[in-house]
């Protein structure tokens, strides 16, 4: 059996208070890639916005943000799961998704559920990036 170098871990925190109470991390980089976590539409004060297009423009910023802090951008996601409570909020939920990834094109899941852990929240999403200093062969459509 050969030699496997162990990767480099680097947990990311979005300052969630559940992340120790729970056990999580808001994203984790391992290697190239980067995970990032169920992550809801809370602004800071714990408010959240009614609109579906609002929560979608959160829950991004939120993970965009942990990308960034992992190394990573927008053009380096290559796929994002979006969780919603109600089919009828698919469309503006989709077109906040739009905003950032229509040039992009990751592999996506919108997946309808019966409730999520606060009932004010319309959306949850994850995202995955893989990070390639390189030329990684992005797609410019087709």
């Amino acid at each position: 059996m050969g030699y496997v170098a162990a990767m480099e871990r680097r947990n990311i925190s979005s300052g969630s208070p559940y992340e120790v109470t729970v056990g999580f991390s808001r994203a984790v980089r391992i290697g190239d890639r980067v995970l990032v976590a169920g992550t809801a539409p809370i602004w800071p004060d714990g408010s959240v916005d009614p609109d579906p297009g609002a929560q979608t423009r959160r829950c991004l910023e939120i993970m965009l943000a942990a990308l960034a802090e992992a190394g990573g951008q927008p053009e380096d996601v290559v796929r994002t799961r979006m969780f919603i409570t109600n089919p009828d909020d698919a469309g503006p939920i989709g077109e906040a998704h739009g905003e950032v990834f229509s040039g992009i094109r990751p592999v996506s899941t919108m997946v309808v559920v019966g409730g999520l852990l606060d009932a004010r929240w319309k959306v949850e999403m994850e995202m995955e990036a893989v990070i390639d200093g390189e030329d990684s062969g992005r797609d410019s459509g087709g």
